[in-house]
């Protein structure tokens, strides 16, 4: 047993119930008690002091690619569309290697910037590759974050209307089989799984009509969640216009692709009936603030999807378009890109916090177990040190969180299992993840 205690406390529950003074009390991977003072329980316990600290939910990553690890710093004064006509080729060279180094230094920097849990959309299959899936699972296991990796695919090349090159797609049929696939071998619906799988197909301008249609029926038909890009540029509006005839939520709905088990990665350019649509099926929005600053695509309206009730989380997305990584951070940008939009009432420090735990939980289908510090949920907790002078002199313990700079950990659990102890990791060694990172990076590299 764990028991973190004196220690502010902002449980993110639906009262919003928060302890100036409080104590969370862990048994097991489950939480077992949260409440003001002292815990007087269990006197065997191991007793974390959290003077100056804030206990919160560990935060959840709603979108990532983390093989763009080894590709940080590529197109730097690109737009979407021309970021990825640059890095198509390089991804192209990627294997199951790559990809463990990338996901491995990836998960690490998020671990280390409060992510307890964390999505990633893997749609690149060099046919020589290797198990490039399996790569990251592995790889989330060693570093021990809770993993939910959604197996992507693309079958719409440049040859036949799309953007990717030849060289990056599946064939249609067998893009469908791995995926299914991927759900045998990985996905774990039990109570407190550590891995599960979402189905992926990238993007309208790269997977076929049939695609996605036929990758809605396989995830409804294996009870599994779906997760794709849509909405993220003006460039990708006049596409799906051109091709489609609509709008890309307009599209996404033709396709089967509203509903409560689908998140939507970015929905930066959506009018009030897409907004409205998302809300009344409750399809949910992986908001990524960095991301979209870095390529230019413009500021999502998250104060009207939160008031249209659409579930919101936070993404760091890409690590080739947010080069930082680190998910902590999106708290601040994503308020401050929210204000931006729609003055400073626009979104609060706390519902900032909520859209970084208890809003990702409830876009992954997981807000029984996670996203809250609540009795019986699973024992996923971030305690941030604010006792130092960047936070210094700052009362309140969230908004010193999300206004001030980014906080150090004193701890992070996952499940119970400490992943970070004082600013660093428990799991795995960061300098070797560093060097493996540089190695493949500078392989990419070389190989252009």
């Amino acid at each position: 047993m764990i028991v973190i205690e004196h220690c502010a406390v902002s449980t993110v529950d639906g009262a919003g119930t928060e302890h100036a003074d409080g104590h969370v009390a862990v048994e097991g991977d489950r939480i077992v008690a949260v409440g003001p003072g002292r815990y007087e329980g269990a006197p065997d316990a191991t007793r974390v002091d959290g003077t100056g600290c804030l206990a919160t939910p560990g935060l959840v990553n709603t979108h990532h690619h983390l093989y763009q690890s080894a590709t940080r710093g590529y197109a730097q004064q690109e737009i979407l569309f021309g970021w990825l006509k640059e890095l198509y080729p390089v991804w192209a060279r990627i294997d199951a290697g790559t990809v463990h180094a990338a996901a491995t230094a990836g998960l690490a920097q998020l671990a280390l910037s409060g992510c307890t849990t964390s999505t990633d959309h893997h749609y690149v299959f060099p046919r020589d590759g290797g198990d490039v899936l399996a790569a990251e699972i592995e790889a989330a296991a060693a570093v021990g974050l809770r993993f939910h990796p959604c197996r992507g695919s693309m079958d719409l090349s440049v040859k036949d209307g799309g953007l990717p090159p030849d060289s990056v797609v599946e064939d249609t049929d067998a893009a469908l089989a791995a995926t299914k696939d991927a759900i045998d071998r990985f996905h774990d619906p039990s109570p407190g799984a550590m891995v599960r799988i979402a189905v992926a197909p990238c993007s309208p301008f790269s997977v076929t009509p049939r695609l996605m249609r036929e990758a809605a029926d396989l995830a409804r038909s294996e009870g599994v969640r779906l997760h794709t890009h849509l909405a993220e540029t003006v460039e990708e509006e006049a596409y799906c216009r051109e091709v489609h005839g609509c709008t890309p939520v307009d599209h996404a709905e033709s396709l089967g692709w509203l509903g409560d088990d689908v998140w939507l990665a970015h929905a930066v350019h959506l009018d009030p009936g897409a907004i409205a649509k998302l809300g009344a099926t409750g399809t949910g929005v992986a908001h990524c603030p960095s991301s979209n600053g870095r390529l230019g695509a413009g500021l999502a309206p998250v104060r009207d999807l939160l008031d249209a009730r659409v579930p919101v989380g936070l993404g760091v997305d890409g690590a080739a378009s947010q080069e930082a990584g680190q998910l902590g951070p999106e708290l601040r940008q994503a308020l401050y890109l929210a204000r931006l939009r729609g003055g400073p009432a626009a979104l609060t420090a706390r519902e900032s916090l909520a859209l970084g735990t208890i809003g990702g939980a409830r876009c992954l289908g997981r807000a029984d177990e996670l996203g809250s510090l609540e009795v019986g949920k699973l024992a996923d907790v971030a305690l941030w040190r604010l006792d130092g002078i960047g936070h210094a002199g700052i009362d309140d313990p969230v908004a010193a969180l999300v206004f001030g700079p980014p906080a150090p950990l004193r701890l992070l659990l996952v499940g119970g299992r400490a992943v970070v102890q004082d600013g660093a990791l428990s799991t795995v060694d960061e300098a070797m993840a560093a060097a493996a990172l540089t190695r493949a990076a500078r392989k990419l590299r070389e190989a252009r």
